[in-house]
């Protein structure tokens, strides 16, 4: 009884200390709002306050050394900075002014990724707390249109406080699931881009980890399940919109269930009408190759990232005349003619002969056993 007891105590503290658990904490990131300042401005507040700037970072490693006094522009997202993991700025007035949002770098993937242009319609399907719909206002300068949409009503309220204090004006917040809006509304008829980071397990989320995750209901294969099926339904529904042109997929979990699963899943289920687009080839961490186009979704993880663990895939559609162009190269391939090869216009695209082929061979292996 007393070991359990302190295990408990040990899985409490790990909990409230990520530190002790990993051996280091994840830096202080800095979004700089756009809509209300500039990176160059931001940079020269904190240092006539006395912090030393270190211009970009090439490296993780550089983001593990920093110092009380110190930070350093992000190895991928130019509007963020990186400051000492116990730099505490919830009271600083370009926080409370709205200047700079304290956002976690992978939670700033999915809007720099998806990178809708400015006056676009955009959905963020499930928008609160509203730091992802605040920086995609800001990548859209507030033009256009955003559209977030969040059914408990307490985030929400919080995160229209968020965006007021963000500058966001071009949003229209609904207190509504996502999966019972109507594609076919016409006010969503220009919808071209939409941010889909549903519910998850949540696995990825430094200070909520014990090990991997909360605890063992989190990661049961029932829950992990249902959550999956949740997905995609939601991303299905994504898809379903008339005049969607990308959907970025996200969650904060470390789960292939959650992630991989979801993604072949739904590649299966529309065939060639849409695609995965290969994210950031530079970044280090990628998908897990469950399937043939696995690597081209990205990942992100507390020792190899330094930030959240997170998750991140971007589904294109691919237009009516690509998609017949494919279905007559398919069938060249059957005939051994092939005169048409269409590889370069589609260096992101996968071929869906050799998905149903990997299909056929998972199936032949499962008989051999």
């Amino acid at each position: 009884m007393l070991l359990i007891t302190k295990n408990s105590c040990l899985k409490e503290n790990e909990k409230k200390n990520p530190e002790k658990m990993w051996g280091f904490q994840l830096p202080r990131y800095v979004r700089v709002n756009l809509l209300k300042n500039n990176v160059g401005d931001v940079i020269d507040y904190f240092k006539r306050e006395g912090y030393t700037y270190l211009g970009q970072a090439t490296g993780v490693a550089e983001l593990r050394r920093l110092g009380r006094k110190q930070f350093t522009g992000d190895l991928h997202l130019p509007e963020l900075l990186v400051f000492h993991p116990k730099t505490d700025l919830h009271e600083h007035f370009l926080y409370t002014a709205g200047h700079i949002i304290l956002q976690d770098k992978a939670s700033c993937l999915p809007a720099y990724l998806l990178n809708p242009p400015a006056g676009s319609h955009v959905i963020d399907a499930c928008a609160a707390p509203g730091n992802k719909s605040s920086h995609l206002a800001a990548i859209l300068c507030n033009k256009g249109k955003l559209f977030a949409f969040d059914l408990d009503t307490k985030r929400l309220s919080t995160m229209g406080t968020l965006l007021l204090r963000a500058g966001v004006t071009c949003h229209e917040l609904a207190n509504q699931d996502f999966l019972l809006v109507d594609p076919t509304n016409p006010k969503y008829q220009d919808v071209k881009y939409i941010l889909l980071d549903p519910s998850c397990s949540g696995s990825g989320i430094v200070n909520r980890l014990n090990q991997l995750t909360d605890d063992e209901a989190s990661s049961s294969t029932e829950r992990l399940q249902a959550l999956a099926n949740f997905q995609c339904k939601a991303l299905n529904h994504a898809l379903s919109f008339p005049s969607v042109e990308r959907v970025i997929y996200s969650t904060c979990s470390i789960h292939r269930e959650e992630n991989e699963d979801v993604v072949e899943e739904i590649l299966q289920q529309h065939g060639n009408r849409v695609r995965l687009v290969n994210l950031m080839p530079s970044w280090p961490y990628r998908g897990l190759a469950t399937f043939l186009e696995g690597p081209w979704c990205i990942r992100a993880a507390p020792k190899d990232t330094l930030t959240n663990g997170f998750f991140v895939a971007m589904f294109e559609k691919r237009c009516g005349e690509e998609t017949e162009q494919i279905q007559e190269s398919s069938a060249d391939e059957v005939t051994g003619l092939n005169p048409v090869s269409i590889s370069e216009k589609q260096p992101v695209a996968s071929s869906e002969s050799a998905r149903s082929r990997k299909m056929k061979l998972k199936r032949v292996k499962k008989q051999k056993v």
